[in-house]
């Protein structure tokens, strides 16, 4: 289990290597392992199968810490036993799944031409929302209010300041800074896939091409670096972002199932907030020590509630998303890292995941579209990319089963061997391909059609179907799954309280 990486030739670059958290760009495609239970990789590749590094070597950041005045727990490092990016859950940048994948190869089998590709992604790397910003305001006011608390594990204090210049108008926007930036890592995914599929764009581009995004300015924004990455410019002659609105009254027609779900929003118990309950259970159980060791360090007259623990995390996330670097990473130990982690797993099961019993019914919407788009073929067009935020992604990989446990995660302890992993599935900027083949295993044989998942560029397989080339699902065999998953899942107005004139399907993913 692991990622193919660059070969570190000398030892300068070795050294380059080791360094990437403190300033360094390393190609997103080459982050690698996630912690002490992975093994590194292996470096022995061949030339031509080496990755490819980017020139980029260095980045400033005005403002940003120093490395000095810190007591590091080294939580934030990023090496061959252990990756922070990894353990983010869902609040860093982009990284490519490794666990349960079946390679990290994005080429096709041999033998094979992909003909049309689906895309459901999240949004770009962004600032905190207004509710998280809200928090870390706090604690930041909090601690910058003493110079008594600028010691310990917060002796970094002294020379850091916080990284959000204008948090009414940075709040929940792509950040725009820095190696893992949002705009960077959006336009950059643009750029991958029109590497990847360049002969699905028209040569003399003669198509405009649609692409669809949730009505949320992140959302927005990214659906338009992407194009621009995978388009070029003027943006506007060769593809256009359909706006779809995040309202109830869109039923089924939208990308944000869990706004067009009113049920889901208005059950308290099991709903949307079903999710919030669960964490609180688990905080008690991992935050309090670590609360109790950070005020030992800063002494009895400080008071830090657990709310700011866990704001602490987030900051880790959110900074290295703007700066690439953040010492509130090393103020964790990599055990108090894996609680984060699975807190942040835990969250998003119950929220919207595989252990939110409305999970089924929300994942309907985009996965009955594109099913009916692969049975209809290339003919429909080539390229079908939706841009929306993690909980409403979240539900199609739920249903699809390709990462759900066989019991729900408990709250008071940590799963260990879970397949359900936030980071790896959605990370900021993290996407599901759902790539069309069609292949032939000789000059004189028939030419079949397969399907083949893409979950960061991981592949991954369908459960209950890897008979095609290099595990893929033959196509007839997918829609046959497909249908039976949407038919155990029920009626999604039904299930939703929606009246009878409500949509009850997608209509707006139509090339013309």
């Amino acid at each position: 289990m692991g990622i193919k990486r660059v070969p570190c030739i000398t030892t300068a670059v070795a050294l380059v290597c080791s360094l990437l958290f403190f300033g360094f760009l390393w190609d997103t495609s080459s982050r690698l392992s996630t912690g002490p239970k992975y093994a590194p990789p292996s470096t022995e590749l061949p030339y031509g199968l080496a990755t490819i590094a980017t020139s980029w070597t260095s980045w400033f950041s005005p403002g940003a810490w120093t490395g000095q005045n810190i007591a590091a727990k080294n939580g934030g490092k990023i090496d061959s036993t252990w990756n922070i990016l990894y353990h983010l859950g869902g609040v860093g940048p982009w990284i490519q799944k490794i666990d349960d994948v079946i390679t990290n190869d994005v080429g096709p089998p041999d033998g094979c031409t992909v003909q049309q590709v689906h895309m459901l992604s999240r949004h770009g790397e962004r600032y905190p929302t207004v509710s998280a910003g809200a928090r870390i305001l706090d604690l930041v006011g909090r601690l910058n209010s003493s110079t008594l608390l600028h010691k310990g594990s917060f002796g970094f204090l002294s020379d850091w300041s916080f990284f959000i210049e204008d948090p009414e108008t940075q709040f929940e926007q792509l950040t725009s800074t820095g190696p893992y930036s949002g705009t960077l890592e959006t336009f950059s995914t643009g750029v991958k896939f029109r590497t990847r599929y360049p002969h699905l764009i028209p040569k003399n581009r003669s198509r405009k091409f649609k692409l669809w995004a949730s009505q949320s300015d992140r959302v927005i924004a990214t659906a338009k670096y992407f194009a621009t990455g995978m388009f070029g410019l003027p943006l506007e002659d060769y593809a256009t972002v359909e706006v779809i609105p995040e309202t109830l009254e869109r039923g089924a027609n939208t990308l944000t199932p869990s706004d067009g779900c009113g049920r889901y929003r208005q059950d308290e118990e099991f709903g949307h907030n079903y999710a919030e309950s669960k964490l609180a259970e688990f905080q008690k159980f991992y935050l309090i020590p670590i609360r109790e060791r950070l005020l030992n360090e800063l002494g009895a007259h400080v008071d830090l509630s657990t709310e700011n623990i866990y704001s602490m995390h987030e900051l880790c996330g959110f900074e290295t998303t703007a700066r690439g670097r953040s010492p509130w990473c090393d103020v964790f130990t990599e055990s108090e890292w894996q609680s984060f982690e699975y807190a942040r797993d835990m969250y998003h099961s119950y929220r919207s995941g595989p252990d939110n019993k409305y999970s089924p019914v929300l994942g309907i919407p985009w996965l009955n579209a594109t099913s009916k788009l692969l049975e209809a073929g290339p003919a429909t067009g080539s390229f079908f990319f939706s841009f929306s935020h993690d909980s409403d992604i979240i539900p199609t990989y739920a249903m699809l089963g390709l990462f759900n446990d066989d019991q729900p995660l408990p709250t008071d302890r940590i799963l260990e061997d879970r397949r359900w992993r936030t980071s790896q599935v959605v990370p900021m900027g993290g996407r599901l391909v759902i790539e069309s083949l069609v292949c032939q295993s000789g000059p004189q044989t028939e030419k079949k059609q397969y399907v083949r998942l893409n979950v960061n560029d991981g592949m991954v397989a369908m459960p209950g179907c890897t008979g095609g080339p290099g595990k893929s699902c033959p196509l007839n065999e997918f829609l046959e799954l497909i249908r039976s998953k949407l038919s155990k899942a029920g009626d999604f107005k039904k299930t939703c309280g929606l009246p009878d004139d409500a949509p009850d399907h997608i209509s707006f993913l139509q090339q013309d």
